[in-house]
């Protein structure tokens, strides 16, 4: 759908977005240094960048205004930071950021802003700083929406098909001996067998949706956050190489 740059010296931030934004169909380019991020620009026909603030050889801000100053702001960019002033916010949207997304970034507000930057025709600087959206560091945070720190960090328990401790062999036997065409072998302790079959369980219905996210949430019940916690728990791949190992098998 689209060509989407992501800029940010931290490889988690870098590896999660770029999951996220390739379930929603997109291409992730990867940068972890402006150096690099210059080297896409020039190389690639970007439709979106996501660029961090604060990164080790040349901070985004500056590397936004290089754009600006050669005529090769040509696309949207949505500033990301933790650690940014409303100062630097103010600094980045009147040099050409369409909007500016706080670190730990809320899921909804990240699809949201990348939306809104894709439906743009051309990038343009806010009419004010507070226009269209824009989150500062001075909001309020969301008390609703999951963060992607939160994502990366130790999932809490979701509402996927697992087996409580209290269920007895029988009950194993019942309900878990087989997902698909695999088994679960029940001769291990109880947590590594819920394990194993919530990874079978996710990886069937992966393989059955096309690893579509959208569907698998449907189909499984599970609000999309929670899912994507819950796959990185497992340790299912998820993304394009999923799909081409998926493809080869």
């Amino acid at each position: 759908m689209a060509n989407i740059l992501v800029v940010d010296d931290e490889i988690g931030i870098r590896e999660l977005l770029s999951e996220i934004l390739n379930d929603e169909g997109h291409t992730v380019l990867l940068a972890e240094n402006a150096q690099q991020a210059r080297q896409v620009r020039a190389n690639e026909t970007l439709d979106l960048v996501l660029l961090d603030i604060w990164m080790p050889d040349t901070d985004g801000v500056t590397l936004l205004k290089e754009w600006a100053a050669n005529s090769l702001l040509t696309m949207p960019v949505i500033m990301m930071s933790g650690h940014a002033t409303i100062d630097t916010a103010v600094q980045a949207t009147r040099i050409g950021a369409m909007d500016f997304l706080e670190k730990p970034i809320a899921l909804q507000k990240l699809l949201k802003a990348v939306q809104a930057g894709l439906n743009r025709n051309k990038p343009a600087p806010l009419s004010t700083v507070l226009g269209s959206g824009l989150t500062l560091a001075a909001s309020n945070p969301s008390h609703h929406a999951p963060t992607i720190s939160q994502m990366m960090a130790s999932p809490a328990p979701a509402a996927a098909p697992t087996v409580d401790s209290s269920h007895t062999v029988t009950q194993l036997v019942t309900n878990l001996v087989q997902v698909g065409s695999q088994n679960v072998p029940l001769d291990q302790p109880l947590r590594e067998a819920r394990d194993e079959f919530e990874r079978v369980y996710f990886e069937y219905h992966l393989a059955r949706e096309n690893y579509s996210m959208t569907r698998v949430a449907e189909r499984t019940g599970l609000e999309r956050t929670h899912l994507y916690r819950k796959l990185k728990q497992l340790g299912i791949e998820l993304g394009k190489s999923a799909r081409r190992a998926q493809n080869a098998a």
